[in-house]
């Protein structure tokens, strides 16, 4: 039985995190079997490098040796957790993808979207989620979220405020071709964006 695969996409701030928790709790009351994990990250291997990418003292790191450690993490994260958690027939809620990379380093860092694409399919071949939620917040919103809630702040939170936008509207441009990403406003209640998610999900 396969299972079934959801991405969560934003900004810095947009709220993925309280958004997943919420939706494993009620797909869960629900019967579903359900894992949450992370990218970069998810693994050993790939928290490894994970702490490498956003360490706040690695600002000399090249642009495309980050969409290239990126790309590393999320390979060992998929063939290590994912995708046996699909054989199994769980539901994977799964902060960050692949759409990330792309709108992170292929767009706001202009190594372009079509250049990334092609890199991360050799890390992922072919595999894509069920859906895709892109939570679209102001980055405006999103920053001062992370100030007030006191989270550790990373390398990418530092990044300025015209990347962030950048950022956003790289995320646009995946969501108008691409299918399986449904765009959805971050700035409503959050249980307000899960009954939206619920309505579009088809796990059985």
């Amino acid at each position: 039985m396969k299972g079934y695969w959801i991405s969560f996409e934003g900004g810095e701030g947009s709220g993925k995190t309280t958004l997943i928790e919420m939706l494993r709790q009620e797909l869960e009351r629900r019967g579903h079997d359900v894992i949450v994990t992370r990218e970069p990250g998810g693994v050993r291997i790939a928290e490894q490098i994970r702490e490498i990418i956003l360490r706040l003292d690695n600002t000399a790191m090249d642009p495309i040796t980050e969409a290239l450690l990126f790309a590393a993490s999320r390979r060992q994260h998929l063939v290590e957790k994912v995708l046996p958690a699909l054989e199994r027939g769980q539901v994977v809620l799964m902060d960050r993808y692949v759409d990330s990379s792309i709108a992170y380093q292929g767009y706001a860092r202009e190594l372009g979207m079509t250049q990334i694409r092609q890199l991360n399919e050799f890390a992922i071949q072919g595999a894509l989620p069920d859906i895709t939620f892109w939570i679209d917040l102001d980055p405006e919103i999103g920053l001062s979220r992370i100030a007030d809630s006191g989270r550790v702040v990373n390398r990418l939170d530092k990044e300025t405020r015209l990347f962030h936008e950048r950022v956003r509207q790289g995320y646009r441009q995946i969501a108008e071709t691409e299918d399986r990403v449904v765009q959805i406003d971050g700035d409503q209640p959050p249980e307000a964006i899960i009954n939206q998610m619920l309505e579009r999900i088809e796990v059985k």
